[in-house]
């Protein structure tokens, strides 16, 4: 099978288009025909060498990818959950050989019936991101029907999904971006929207129930800023897993009492939720732009710039 693999660590010239093993599914997985692979930051910070999270799990040769959508082809001999030729879409063996790939072999657990109402490349463009959003809003954020939740990055891959969902849960929502942008949010359903580039939160707001960080800005007095509009007891949650809260930030959580979180991981389980508020069209999914697997450094590149609305997607195959 043709798959992006890395040998070494570094930019996106060690990135290569070669032949790897068919992958064979364990008993506790399926292999998947991918049609098509979402593309992540963290793909980059993979490629990169990783942190000091990741490195451990790192071992070249390496298929990049954490998202996947396609067809079943093979179940392992405990799987119930799937049949082959089911349409399926999930994250695949994170941080391990992923779906930059035509083949992926994965534990059935890590994958939901793909919505019906979208296509490969549209389902490749969901799962990490979304789930990143449902972990952070509900999970660590424990966000609730009428609360007031700030999503800061909301224009990105995430923040998209995070607008989205915290609006499905019918939270009220308020979204920082650029200006650019800033239509595009009140569209799909932020109920208030701030320039972050010409507009102080810490000026405009109080009182929020939950701040869900998911702006690429790594920068704790960025985070301090946030934590002040924040309610006494309330909760700030920040997707940058990679960049720990600083002593400053700790004091000020502890002072008011505020919960401090990193969305660390993903519950594959509620795949086959965000399935269905796509299907009844409470949640939709923004593709930017489609790229061929053989462009996937410049697939990566294009994620680098931290300027894309919604999704980048590699099509590994085409749809028949």
């Amino acid at each position: 099978m043709k798959a992006i693999r890395i040998h070494e660590f570094g930019g996106t010239e060690v990135l290569k288009l070669e032949d790897a093993s068919m992958p064979v599914p364990a008993a506790d997985e399926i292999l998947v025909k991918i049609f098509a692979s979402g593309v992540n930051p963290v793909d980059a910070a993979i490629r990169q060498g990783g942190n000091d999270v990741l490195r451990p799990f790192l071992k070249l040769p390496l298929i990049l990818g954490c998202d996947a959508a396609g067809i079943v082809e093979a179940i392992g001999t405990e799987v119930t959950s799937f049949k082959k030729g089911d349409e399926v879409f999930g994250c695949p063996k994170f941080p391990g050989n992923g779906s930059y790939a035509e083949y992926v072999a994965a534990k059935a657990s890590q994958f939901a019936l793909k919505p019906e109402s979208l296509s490969f490349n549209e389902a490749a463009a969901v799962p990490l991101t979304a789930l990143v959003a449902w972990a952070g809003l509900f999970e660590l954020g424990n966000l609730q029907a009428g609360q007031r939740v700030l999503i800061q990055g909301a224009s990105g891959g995430v923040g998209t999904f995070a607008v989205q969902l915290a609006k499905a849960k019918s939270a009220s929502v308020i979204a920082t971006a650029s200006a650019g942008n800033l239509e595009f949010l009140r569209q799909i359903g932020a109920d208030e929207v701030i320039d972050y580039k010409t507009h102080q939160i810490e000026d405009l707001l109080h009182g929020i129930d939950l701040v869900f960080d998911a702006s690429p800005i790594r920068d704790n007095e960025h985070r301090l800023k946030s934590i002040s509009v924040i309610r006494d007891r309330g909760t700030y949650v920040s997707v940058n897993v990679d960049f720990p809260f600083d002593e400053k930030v700790a004091q000020a959580l502890a002072q008011r009492h505020i919960t401090g979180e990193m969305v660390a991981g993903q519950n594959h389980e509620h795949l086959a939720e965000i399935a269905a508020l796509i299907d009844e069209g409470k949640v939709k999914v923004f593709v930017s732009k489609v790229y061929p697997l053989a462009e996937a450094a410049q697939a990566q590149q294009e994620v680098a710039t931290f300027h894309v609305r919604g999704k980048i997607v590699l099509e590994v195959q085409k749809e028949k």
